[in-house]
């Protein structure tokens, strides 16, 4: 099955992936504009069961492009080291 994938203009790592190159018919108005002016097309990939892709499940993209035409990758969560930062021990001798 083959994919074309977008980047986002607007957002970091926001990609879509879509079923048929520059149809954009089956995504979400709000999602499109989110997209920035016009999505950047990236590339052009197989995806097959075997062949895994780096952030998302490969089985799970194609069922959503086989289902509804498109799948969107989302930017990962940024780690705020200071969320997890406790005070270390104080020891009061």
């Amino acid at each position: 099955m083959n994919t074309y994938i977008y980047k986002s203009s607007r957002k970091d790592e926001l990609y879509i992936y879509l079923a048929t190159k520059d149809d954009f018919s089956n995504v979400p108005q709000a999602l499109y504009d989110s997209m920035g002016k016009e999505p950047i097309f990236v590339m052009e990939l197989e995806l097959t069961s075997e062949r895994p892709l780096a952030r998302e499940n490969v089985n799970t993209v194609m069922k959503n492009l086989e289902k509804q035409g498109f799948h969107v990758q989302i930017p990962p969560q940024s780690l705020n080291i200071t969320t997890n930062f406790k005070e270390p021990t104080k020891y009061v001798s």
